[in-house]
């Protein structure tokens, strides 16, 4: 487990006075765009050991009455079901959970903007099936030579152009089921629209990544543009900054492109903009908060690792595209890391080779590896699950914790039953026999007991694991890797 580097509290307590700073140097409205993710942020929690995922919404629930939720999806999203990798799940039903979560929050959510939309069937289905739920939904339209066409977008047939979304509160914040969903437009588009209704609006940004006091090629920073490399982002020195400050800041490719069309809107508005740089827009305080920079880099190189072997599964199931796995093996390069330096990598191969099989391995706390192999009864991945609770629970590994006696039933209902061709446990139907046998087995209730205390601790498998065991994994919070091999030669699983 990573080593502790960053300190929550103080970044929670940094950044909501920030944000309060930027909102009192405006007048009537602030539109702040929301980067990364409000709920869920692991891949800020895998890379800043200590942040916590829900750091976000958190400071967001302190400013509850004085603020609101626009979301921003990308049209083209919708019609290409783009997924939200670590959740699994398509961007538009993700705009369906973030509705649920904010209301859960009691935090206004005002509408759904759709961005960049042609008329697609897909996307206006999607419009429809949330107007019927009660949401307000809403049209941005593409603009061409956006962001490069200041006289353009700044116009009737520009901004002017798009839907306008009614708020009533002073803090309107702008946030998306993902990277390039088109906020940054969402807000300059309500900034210019605002201005033409009489109403002084202004806009700031809050993102984590890239860290802007951090350099360039900081690992922390690389692990961000391993994260996206299906946008192209790329990490370079802010050169409105330097040249404004004669300060070397980190920004990225798409803000500092998108920078003119910002400073234009506010001198057309106001007269004078009230940045001067890309870097001057954003409110992020995480790198005053790193404690410990040695435990972040090697956070961030692990997470650069996870990210290559991510790519190349993805290219291994024809999500993506080669250029895609060139770019995770350059950025690792960048940072100085091979796949062997992984320790879970080397384990499970070798124990792969040894069985001539299928196998996983996961890396407990102090450093010990546990594995598991394909057996009679359960698959590598349920194995090592059930090794890696032993271990943690001290108890002896040739102890059985559920007799075959309870598992054959389970093969049966899976082969006779659902038409499963897998006769071995997935990692779910171990964990539902397990707590069973837990109510009359003092043993195995230990082990269930050691669940809670796997989360964190990092997993590699030979194979591409089910999307079962895919989801268990993920839902404990083990940070999993595969090797982008298929189990079977079958090109469809439904296992």
């Amino acid at each position: 487990m990573a080593k502790i580097g960053f300190d929550n509290d103080k970044y929670l307590s940094m950044q909501s006075q920030k944000i309060l700073e930027r909102i009192a140097s405006f007048g009537d409205k602030l539109y702040l765009e929301f980067g990364g993710k409000l709920f869920d942020d692991y891949h800020a929690a895998r890379v800043l050991p200590g942040f916590a995922p829900d750091s976000k919404i958190r400071m967001l629930e302190q400013l509850r009455d004085s603020a609101e939720i626009i979301i921003a999806i990308h049209a083209g999203d919708i019609e290409h079901n783009k997924v939200r990798n670590d959740l699994d799940i398509a961007y538009d039903r993700e705009v369906l959970r973030l509705i649920d979560a904010f209301r859960k929050k009691d935090l206004l959510v005002s509408g759904v903007v759709i961005t960049r939309y042609h008329s697609q069937p897909a996307v206006d289905a999607f419009a429809e099936k949330l107007e019927r739920l009660g949401v307000r939904v809403y049209l941005h339209y593409p603009i061409d030579g956006y962001p490069q066409n200041p006289s353009l977008i700044l116009s009737p047939e520009g901004f002017g152009k798009n839907q306008f979304v009614e708020t009533t509160r002073p803090l309107a914040v702008v946030t998306a089921p993902g990277p390039g969903s088109g906020k940054l437009a969402v807000c300059l588009s309500q900034v210019y629209q605002e201005y033409t209704r009489g109403v002084r609006a202004g806009y700031a940004k809050f993102e984590t990544f890239p860290i802007w006091n951090l350099p360039v090629s900081h690992p922390v920073n690389l692990a961000y543009e391993a994260a996206t490399t299906d946008l192209n982002d790329v990490n370079m020195i802010d050169p409105f900054h330097l040249e404004a400050y004669g300060k070397t800041t980190t920004n990225y490719n798409r803000d500092v492109e998108s920078f003119p069309v910002l400073n234009a809107m506010f001198e057309h508005i106001y007269g004078k903009s009230p940045y001067h740089s890309p870097t001057d827009m954003g409110v992020n305080m995480a790198g005053f908060c790193i404690t410990d920079d040695e435990a972040v880099k090697a956070a961030a190189k692990g997470e650069i690792i996870r990210r290559y072997y991510q790519a190349a599964c993805a290219f291994k199931r024809g999500i993506i595209d080669r250029e895609q796995i060139d770019k995770a093996e350059f950025i690792m390069s960048r940072a100085g890391v091979t796949v062997n330096d992984r320790p879970v990598v080397a384990a499970a191969l070798a124990r792969d080779k040894e069985t001539k099989g299928a196998a996983m391995a996961i890396e407990l706390e102090d450093g010990t590896i546990v594995t598991g192999k394909n057996g009679t009864m359960m698959g590598a991945a349920a194995g090592a699950l059930m090794n890696a609770m032993k271990a943690v629970a001290g108890i002896q590994p040739d102890i059985d914790l559920i007799a075959p006696i309870v598992l054959q039933p389970i093969r049966e209902l899976k082969l006779n039953h659902f038409g499963s061709e897998n006769p071995r446990l997935h990692s779910d139907e171990l964990l539902y026999a397990l707590s069973i046998c837990a109510t009359t087995n003092p043993t195995a209730d230990r082990a269930m007991k050691a669940l809670g205390k796997l989360k964190g601790l990092e997993a590699h498998s030979t194979v591409m694991l089910s999307r079962v065991d895919l989801e268990v994994y993920r839902r404990l919070g083990i940070n999993l890797t595969c090797e982008p091999q298929r189990k079977t030669n079958r090109l469809f699983d439904k296992n």
